[in-house]
């Protein structure tokens, strides 16, 4: 069994978040995810103080879908579409950049004003082959939306994709099979199954302990079985999230840019660079500048 302990890393303002994927620890070919996961953090937990605020200034996506789920907190989204949402607990914010999209992540006005803790977790997909540049999107699906799970000592919740005879309304394109998410809480000494059918699958543990296949997993590590339904027990009271599903293949990931073609990771920095991005109607924060000393995918030249 694979398993890949985050890496902490603080993002200023205090605030911390476990990173996970990519990683380095998954050998294959120019693939560094699981499915099409290709970034996921843990962020949080962290205590915000009146007056305190998260805030993730404007910037852009391409080529990936980003999906946003809180165990606590709040967090207000805003985009170049001119979509604004907050996101709360148990809900789901669902973006598609495609061929490109801007966006920020801040507190309310509210929040700021009364403080909160915050925690949850940051993910991005991979589109597949052939939708790398569909129009950009954004949905929110309150939290009664979503399909949800009870064994005993056990409850789930499918944030995405397909699970147990179930489809989340979240629509992922080329077809909700390719893709499984799923926050599950257990109590100490519950079972759960593995949802079958992903080729592809991987449980992170947000807090508490499980055995995977026998195998313990600890608090913010990810396990990814080797078998493809292997029993999942709570050696303690735990919250988990199982994601997976079809790979897309070879993918580039450059800063917020996700692509099959290290060309358009090169072509989106420039039109950042140069203010050719959409523009942020609701938010009139400073955008965040492209990491100029982050080496680029290299380009193969043509023969």
């Amino acid at each position: 069994m694979l398993t890949i302990a985050g890496k902490a890393k603080d993002l200023g303002d205090n605030f911390h978040v476990r990173r996970v994927l990519p990683s380095a620890r998954i050998e294959a070919p120019g693939r560094r995810m699981v499915g099409p996961f290709i970034f996921f953090d843990h962020m949080g937990p962290a205590t915000f103080a009146p007056g305190q605020r998260f805030d993730v200034r404007p910037h852009p996506h391409i080529g990936l879908a980003t999906v946003t789920y809180l165990f606590d907190g709040e967090i207000m989204h805003r985009d170049s579409l001119g979509s604004e949402q907050a996101i709360e607990p148990g809900a789901v914010n669902w973006m598609i950049a495609g061929r490109g999209i801007v966006h920020s992540e801040r507190t309310s006005d509210d929040k700021q004003a009364s403080g909160q803790r915050m925690e949850g977790i940051q993910a991005w997909v991979a589109l597949p082959d052939g939708h790398e540049e569909d129009a950009p999107a954004f949905h929110h699906h309150p939290a009664d939306s979503l399909p949800s799970f009870d064994w005993p000592g056990v409850s789930a919740t499918l944030i995405a994709g397909t699970a147990y005879g179930e489809t989340s309304p979240v629509l992922y394109p080329g077809g909700a099979d390719r893709l499984v998410y799923l926050a599950a809480e257990l109590e100490a000494g519950a079972t759960m199954p593995l949802p079958a059918g992903h080729p592809e699958m991987a449980v992170y543990v947000v807090d508490g302990s499980v055995s995977v296949g026998g195998a313990p997993i600890e608090r913010g590590t990810m396990a990814v079985p080797q078998d493809e339904t292997p029993d999942l027990t709570a050696t303690s009271a735990a919250r988990i999230m199982i994601l997976g599903g079809t790979s897309p293949g070879e993918r580039h990931i450059w800063w917020n840019f996700v692509s099959p073609s290290a060309a358009r990771i090169h072509e989106a920095a420039r039109d950042w660079r140069d203010g050719r991005f959409p523009k942020l109607p609701n938010d009139d924060g400073e955008a965040i500048d492209l990491p100029e000393d982050r080496p680029m995918p290299k380009v193969q030249a043509r023969r």
